[in-house]
């Protein structure tokens, strides 16, 4: 696939953990939702969890345009030295559609956590001697020095939980070229109590990882909004719910910060690794 990675991945995407599944069972079914969502227009699907190259075959078999990324692939559950020879054995197959988007996880979710922005330059390091191109691979950046670094040595940023002040923010800081495509969740219900309880729900674990408390405090939120599950200010940034204007709207402010693609993330009350493919459809529809 020729044109830059904006061009490939598009105005928007889809992030899932369901369509990272290892079940053998549930192959064909993402293989068929990942075709589908190629012709409900979106230009790429994200892998959640520490997904890898591996994860993405089946959806890249199914489909001819849609580039498929992982969002994110911990650094310190891969070796450097494996991914890039799996990214190599990945683009032969699907030459411009694999997106290696690389991250440094949390230290309450990684035992090897230390020094991980040092990590995080050796692994360039690694991949750089191994032949990966910069221009193939992005970061999970939150603060201004990995988003520094990801205007230096990838494609960009894919920055996750964040709000369109964050990304104005991000872009002040990459630059005009590189790629910003920030993750954002999106509540398809109107009712405000039940759609808050949805967003704290999926919110809980986050506010357990201090990179992203961090995150939420530099960007004027208080120690207040992170209490008892989340202040409505906080839930009403971080998740678009409501009517279908008012959920085009806060993506459009995205856009309007200078995201050039935003990977959107249903949030219901399914369990976190299904598909919820009938809001793929209805998002497809509001933003088309």
């Amino acid at each position: 696939m020729s044109g830059t990675l904006k061009e490939t991945v598009g105005r928007y995407g889809i992030w899932s953990v369901g369509l990272r599944s290892e079940d053998p069972a549930r192959r064909a079914e993402i293989a068929e939702a990942a075709a589908e969502l190629e012709e409900l227009g979106y230009g790429a699907a994200w892998l959640g969890g520490s997904s890898a190259a591996h994860h993405a075959v089946p959806l890249l078999e199914s489909t001819s345009r849609l580039a498929v990324g992982t969002s994110i692939q911990s650094i310190w559950q891969y070796e450097a030295d494996a991914s890039a020879a799996a990214f190599a054995e990945v683009e032969t197959a699907h030459p411009g559609r694999f997106v290696l988007g690389l991250g440094v996880s949390h230290a309450k979710l990684a035992d090897q956590y230390r020094r991980p922005y040092s990590a995080l330059v050796a692994y360039l390091d690694a991949l750089d001697a191994a032949g990966v191109p910069a221009n193939r691979r992005v970061l999970a950046a939150l603060g201004p020095k990995l988003l520094e670094l990801s205007r230096d040595r990838a494609a960009g940023a894919v920055p996750y939980l964040v709000t369109p002040e964050h990304t104005a923010q991000a872009r002040e800081i990459l630059g005009e070229a590189p790629l910003l495509a920030p993750e954002f969740k999106v509540v398809l219900e109107t009712d405000p109590a039940r759609a808050r309880a949805l967003a704290r729900d999926s919110l809980a674990m986050y506010l357990t990882l201090p990179n992203y408390t961090n995150s939420f405090l530099r960007l004027g939120f208080t120690e207040d909004d992170l209490a008892s599950g989340g202040s409505d200010r906080l839930i009403d940034a971080l998740y678009a719910w409501g009517g279908e204007d008012r959920i085009r709207d806060r993506v459009t402010a995205f856009h309007e910060a200078g995201a050039d693609h935003v990977a959107l993330q249903v949030v219901n009350d399914d369990t976190r690794d299904a598909l919820p493919r009938e809001e793929w459809r209805r998002l497809a529809a509001l933003l088309a």
